[in-house]
């Protein structure tokens, strides 16, 4: 049994049953128990791999991304180049090394980090070294003036409610203890402030769960009052569905693989799937301007990885080749990654659609849906 489990059924035999959300808010992030707060989780030897663990070529793909939109923002001289959950370091150190030859890019950007765990400040600043790094508790921390934002599956370890369809009702599932094990079950009444798309718990069989995160669509709001006041534009990339539905996609994952959701809470990472349609809306609401989603694969191979990859194919060894042409593989290939992780562009009133996402550029916008 876990530190945060036993913390947990302290609260749970104090408060009554607590909220999925809740208990996936502590698990990720109690400062003293907290999933993030403890370790390191990256890599072969940590519980999962993000992309640009996978190879070089995601961040450098991103930072050319950065310097192409700084241009389009009208290149001002002051520009803050933020990353939301930044990892190791390992995104922006590659987005850093492939911007380094745009000079005015690189005498306008400003590094800052949105970071809340200690430990990982720590690799981040080291891995970063020389370049002078600023880092924040949250977003709203951050100082005036033209952003660029990249939130690479950031967003799927906020925090996500749940709700359960009942007869009477779509009802809070609830995280309670039962022979002093968690377990989840079903709040007392009928839940209110529903999202707008829900359908009416009758409409969808008893038992049906439905995902509401608003958390996200709060830092969503706020990045879109952001670039609608100060200018910029930012790029989401994350696992997700690009319209809202309903389905329980909360999972656990500890060694690479999947566990018990409620057995080892705080030693394994939670996540769950993104709704893009909701982070639209609520960038929209507040001022900016959505473009997409679109799949993983199909983004980065607009912007050129395909071509990276055979250049850096050149001159390699055959095993270096083999791991570049897997790497590819896994990024791009439908089967893997290029599809369930999607894309998204959030920009500032009056930008011209960013690259990768032209093909969005007559798209309705997010408010006329959902």
């Amino acid at each position: 049994m876990t530190a945060l489990i036993e913390h947990v059924r302290a609260l749970i035999a104090k408060e009554g049953p607590l909220s999925v959300e809740r208990v996936m808010g502590l698990a990720l992030s109690d400062p003293t128990y907290g999933y993030y707060a403890t370790r390191d989780p990256f890599g072969a030897a940590g519980d999962f791999i993000t992309a640009p663990e996978i190879s070089q070529m995601f961040g450098e793909l991103i930072g050319l991304w950065c310097t192409v939109t700084h241009e389009q923002m009208g290149a001002p001289p002051d520009v803050l180049l933020v990353e939301l959950g930044p990892g190791r370091g390992t995104l922006m150190q590659d987005s850093l090394r492939a911007s380094a030859r745009i000079e005015r890019f690189c005498a306008a950007r400003r590094v800052h980090l949105v970071e809340a765990s200690a430990r990982l400040r720590a690799i981040q600043s080291a891995r970063l070294a020389p370049e002078p790094v600023s880092f924040h508790e949250r977003l709203e921390d951050m100082p005036p003036g033209p952003i660029l934002i990249i939130a690479n599956e950031f967003f799927d370890a906020l925090p996500v409610g749940q709700l359960v369809s009942t007869p009477d009702g779509w009802r809070e599932r609830v995280v309670a203890t039962h022979g002093g094990a968690l377990c989840f079950g079903v709040g007392p009444s009928p839940a209110t402030n529903l999202p707008t798309w829900l359908p009416p718990a009758q409409a969808v069989p008893e038992g049906t769960i439905a995902e509401h995160a608003p958390e996200r669509e709060q830092v969503a709001a706020l990045i879109g009052q952001r670039l609608a006041r100060d200018g910029g534009a930012a790029l989401i990339i994350d696992y997700g569905h690009g319209a809202s539905a309903c389905g329980d996609t909360l999972q656990a994952v500890r060694a690479h693989r999947r566990v018990d959701i409620l057995a080892q809470l705080g030693d394994a990472d939670l996540t769950a799937h993104v709704d893009f349609a909701r982070l639209a809306r609520a960038a929209e609401r507040a001022g900016a301007r959505a473009y997409g989603p679109i799949g993983q694969g199909r983004f980065l191979q607009a912007l050129g990885i395909d071509a990276r990859a055979t250049r850096l194919m050149q001159g390699a060894t055959q095993e270096q080749a083999a791991q570049i042409r897997s790497a590819l593989e896994r990024l791009t290939a439908p089967s893997a990654m290029g599809e369930l992780f999607k894309a998204m562009a959030l920009t500032a009133p009056g930008l011209p659609a960013p690259a990768g996402f032209e093909a969005f550029a007559a798209r309705a916008p997010a408010l006329a849906y959902g």
